[in-house]
């Protein structure tokens, strides 16, 4: 559970008041941009024709076979020919895709028609509902279409404080 924070009373109050200003200057103070509250689980036909399900969403993981560290293979920056882990020297495993979404499953069985993921950004919402906010709204082209909410990353190397966490807030207009 390494990169995964709760916020005390002092900081939830400044990511409330960050967000509040976001969402006044985004949202409230213009007449073409509107708001949306997605689900975090959607279908996988979604994530499948962003292409989130390829491999153009999954990251390259060595692992040291000696310490268990792990590092993404584009990160390391080794020589060729070299293949040692940079914390302890020892022998790194063969690069393994390693996709960024988190998996789960909806409803009491576990199996391939009950896969879902969380989703690991916030704009794919927005996209999915365009037409419902475009026929709803009666928006006339161009608009655009903001949103706060959660987003969830299998992260390799967890770190950095909040920038490289597995769960954080993201406020995300499309135009």
């Amino acid at each position: 559970f390494s990169s995964c924070y709760d916020f005390g009373p002092l900081g939830v109050e400044m990511k409330n008041n960050i967000k509040k200003a976001w969402w006044s200057e985004m949202v409230r103070k213009r007449e073409n941009i509107v708001g949306l509250d997605s689900s975090i689980l959607m279908s996988p036909e979604v994530w499948k024709a962003s292409g989130h399900l390829t491999a153009g969403f999954a990251d390259e993981l060595v692992e040291c076979k000696k310490c268990h560290h792990r590092f993404r293979k584009d990160f390391l920056n080794l020589p060729a020919g070299k293949n040692k882990c940079p914390d302890c020297g020892g022998k790194l495993t063969e690069a393994k895709k390693f996709n960024l979404m988190i998996k789960t499953f909806i409803g009491p069985v576990e199996n391939e028609a009950a896969v879902a993921y969380l989703r690991p950004e916030t704009c794919q919402g927005i996209y999915v509902n365009f037409k419902n906010v475009l026929n709803s709204m009666r928006l006339k082209i161009p608009f655009g279409i903001a949103q706060i909410g959660k987003a969830f990353r299998n992260e390799i190397t967890p770190r950095n404080f909040i920038f490289r966490t597995r769960e954080f807030e993201q406020m995300e207009m499309q135009w």
